[in-house]
């Protein structure tokens, strides 16, 4: 935890929820702001997460009660919950604290991909389904790149058949709970073409990934429309209704029209 520093009457807390590439380039674009004391918090899933020009706090709060502590305890004044759209728990959790507590809450929300129609997805509702469709829909052995994460692997240990393959920012503290894989680490900003590379190299005859939305996680999307590759894309989680906006700009905008000591946003214009 970063001590707490001194800070002006017209100062602000802002906790801004990270762990995306939206949430780093709203963490640059407060850096400089003398009105706002910003704290970025990690779920602490990297091992090292990028440095960033704002306060930084890693680990979880413990629920929903405590994040309404948290709040209480570092006067915070609004939240920006900028986690990766699967991220349903802290979302959800977020929106419960902030609405016991009275503190504005704001999501920064990339757009979905939408499929287009060179495209080859396979539509699933969440993980389990990927999973069964691996077990159930292809039982002759494939080549299979998880583009999942790591902490979900295991669900895919329905479907030992498949030889998988997993790109992880951190190498794996213990062994991967499938019986056939190999990881690749390596941290982004990824290309289409170094994409379709890899997958060409490799052999891939299938994808699965999570319609994450943005930019920054597309470049294997676009590599297997360009190799015509089927995806099963998952769809995202519900999430509990919360304002929200879609870049960084909007958020700015959003924080300079609530109020400057934890009153609710005016959403107009935003």
């Amino acid at each position: 935890m970063i001590a707490s520093e001194n800070r002006s009457a017209k100062t602000r807390n802002i906790l801004l929820l990270g762990g995306t590439g939206e949430a780093s380039a709203l963490a640059q674009a407060l850096a400089g702001r003398d009105d706002l004391a910003v704290t970025l918090s990690y779920a602490g899933r990297v091992a090292q997460p990028k440095a960033q020009p704002v306060a930084i706090r890693i680990g979880g709060f413990g629920g929903v009660a405590g994040l309404r502590d948290y709040l209480r305890a570092q006067a915070i004044d609004a939240v920006i919950d900028a986690t990766h759209p699967f991220a349903a728990q802290m979302s959800a959790n977020a929106v419960a604290a902030c609405a016991e507590e009275g503190v504005p809450l704001v999501a920064l929300e990339r757009p979905a991909w939408q499929a287009m129609p060179a495209d080859r997805w396979i539509d699933v509702t969440d993980l389990d389904a990927a999973a069964a469709h691996l077990a159930q829909a292809e039982p002759a052995p494939r080549n299979v790149f998880l583009a999942i994460g790591r902490l979900h692997l295991h669900h895919f240990a329905r479907a030992p058949q498949h030889r998988y393959t997993v790109r992880l920012i951190d190498e794996p503290g213990e062994a991967l709970p499938l019986p056939q894989v190999e990881a690749i680490i390596a941290r982004g900003p990824f290309t289409m073409e170094g994409d379709a590379a890899l997958l060409a190299e490799r052999g891939i005859d299938l994808i699965v990934a999570k319609n994450s939305g943005g930019a920054g996680a597309f470049a294997k999307i676009a590599a297997a429309r360009s190799l015509g590759l089927p995806v099963i894309m998952i769809a995202r989680p519900a999430i509990p209704e919360r304002a929200h906006c879609e870049s960084v700009a909007q958020v700015i905008a959003w924080l300079d029209h609530s109020a400057p000591s934890g009153g609710v946003p005016d959403q107009r214009g935003v």
